[in-house]
């Protein structure tokens, strides 16, 4: 070999290098055609959306087509029904005809009051005396169960009496009017009154007018010009039996024009 001379390859050595490059190229030839064929690789997106399409748009239609006979089946269930429901109410129906004369009750509001617990022990007296068969005037004046008079007692007489109504010519617990009341408490100690309150502030039967300040409790206490009369308790006060609505009570003497009759001694 001359000097300054690059040796060459033997022959095998040759082919394989040859051989080597071949397949070099056509690698990098396939690289650079799969680059120029971005449409090959797009065609598939296509096909793949194609297929999502049916998937969902062919069910839909499936449904479409189908919906008008389930509505059309479900109508007519429907139908039925209500068929069947008219035919129960026009046979097994009750009917009520209200006549053109009746009217209806009118509706009113109720009204309380609160009620003390002396007030309905009174009430319940009251109610316990109006099936009264005990003893009368005339049974007392007869045989009085408190022969000797006095009154203070004649105050603890009187007011067991509390709560027992207002009867216009009553003159026992199953109600009294205001000189029933006072004959009755005064026959149980033998002591007969008119059953009037004018004759009674008069004195007849044995009483006496007496001055206000000799007045005591027992006494009688007369007021309205002989139109009202009852029992004196002291201090302004006095138990009666006022008038119809009420029932026997203590309070106070309402008239000043009021005068006082002594009975009994």
């Amino acid at each position: 070999m001359l000097p300054g001379t690059t040796p060459r390859p033997s022959g095998r050595r040759a082919a394989s290098a040859d051989s080597e490059r071949q397949r070099i190229a056509r690698y990098q030839a396939a690289r650079e055609l799969a680059a120029t064929q971005p449409t090959v690789r797009g065609k598939k997106k296509p096909a793949i959306l194609n297929l999502a399409i049916m998937a969902v748009v062919v069910p839909g239609l499936f449904c479409t087509v189908a919906l008008p006979a389930y509505a059309f089946q479900e109508q007519q269930d429907q139908g039925a029904a209500s068929t069947r429901l008219q035919a129960l109410k026009e046979n097994g129906a009750q009917t009520l005809q209200v006549g053109d004369d009746v009217v209806a009750a009118a509706v009113t509001r109720q009204s309380f009051k609160v009620t003390s617990a002396a007030e309905m022990a009174r009430r319940a007296q009251a109610v316990a005396y109006r099936s009264w068969s005990g003893p009368s005037v005339a049974d007392f004046l007869r045989n009085p169960p408190y022969p000797r008079f006095d009154l203070n007692q004649v105050v603890a007489v009187a007011k067991k009496y509390q709560g027992v109504p207002y009867r216009y010519g009553g003159a026992n617990p199953s109600g009294f009017d205001c000189s029933g009341f006072t004959q009755y408490v005064y026959a149980q100690f033998g002591v007969s009154l008119p059953h009037s309150s004018s004759r009674q502030g008069q004195g007849a039967g044995g009483g006496a007018v007496i001055a206000p300040s000799a007045a005591l409790p027992g006494d009688l206490v007369v007021m309205d010009g002989g139109g009202h009369v009852g029992i004196y308790l002291g201090g302004n006060m006095m138990i009666d039996s006022p008038k119809p609505g009420t029932v026997v009570e203590i309070r106070p003497i309402y008239n000043p024009s009021h005068w006082f009759v002594r009975y009994g001694i």
